[in-house]
């Protein structure tokens, strides 16, 4: 049974919707129906978004395979904790204007990390 990394789910569905709620509130002020418009703010806030959407289902789906698989509940908050600083950086750094690039960075070291060691826990314990 799945009981941390539901909590990490709900978290990062959350920070979705808002990233989400960001991408209509530029396209209202820019008057953008589809797309980007040619909008650098309507884009700037889209690829958040799309970031988001590209990094958090897979760590997501790591987590929960490693819980299934036994993983302590402390460790998969580690883990869980990592996507989700990860994401929040990420978003906050590129969202900003102008950018906060260490933020960013810091965003995907953390995320990458995760992916990592949560790729070669579900190995390990796949192959062990």
């Amino acid at each position: 049974m799945l009981t941390v990394s539901p909590l990490y789910a709900g978290l990062l569905a959350l920070l979705f919707i808002g990233l989400s709620f960001r991408v209509v509130a530029a396209r209202r002020q820019q008057k953008v129906s589809v797309g980007d418009g040619g909008d650098k703010l309507v884009l700037k806030r889209m690829r958040a978004q799309a970031n988001c959407a590209e990094y958090a289902p897979l760590g997501l789906l790591l987590l929960a395979m490693a819980e299934l698989q036994g993983m302590p509940g402390w460790l998969v908050h580690v883990f869980g904790t990592m996507l989700l600083a990860g994401r929040l950086l990420h978003a906050y750094g590129f969202g900003a204007t102008p950018q906060v690039v260490k933020a960013r960075v810091w965003g995907m070291y953390l995320t990458v990390a995760m992916l990592v060691g949560m790729a070669l826990a579900n190995i390990g314990h796949a192959l062990f």
